[in-house]
């Protein structure tokens, strides 16, 4: 089982950067992917999720300065986020929501979380 986030890093407030995670074909092939994230101090929580065929899902604080896409051979989702706020830092991970679980207490928890990346924003 492989979950590998990568290209975070720290930009200025309305500044962009693009994600990518790499997952394994037993957790890719047939599953929506989706991204999550973890800020200090609080719950991971859901930022957007696509389906085998594109369709894309959003939580409301990201709705129209994040895009999620996947590439199907090669295993990998993407993430570019624009226009950041302070308030998108965290650390940002993958996985299919088939693996996922919400706990009312710590948020959304899973046995595969795998390597997240960390993203600060500047104010």
């Amino acid at each position: 089982v492989q979950l590998q986030a990568s290209g975070g890093g720290l930009v200025q407030a309305g500044g962009s950067l693009r994600l990518s995670c790499a997952a394994s074909g037993s957790i890719f092939s047939g599953n929506s992917m989706g991204w999550y994230r973890q800020a200090p101090g609080k719950q991971r929580e859901f930022v957007a999720s696509i389906s085998v065929g594109g369709t894309t899902t959003y939580e409301d604080p990201v709705k129209g300065r994040f895009t999620t896409s996947r590439d199907n051979a090669k295993n990998t989702v993407y993430l570019q986020m624009a226009s950041l706020k302070p308030e998108d830092t965290a650390v940002y991970y993958c996985n299919t929501p088939r693996l996922t679980r919400y706990n009312s207490r710590v948020g959304y928890m899973s046995d595969y979380w795998g390597q997240g990346t960390l993203v600060t924003v500047s104010s």
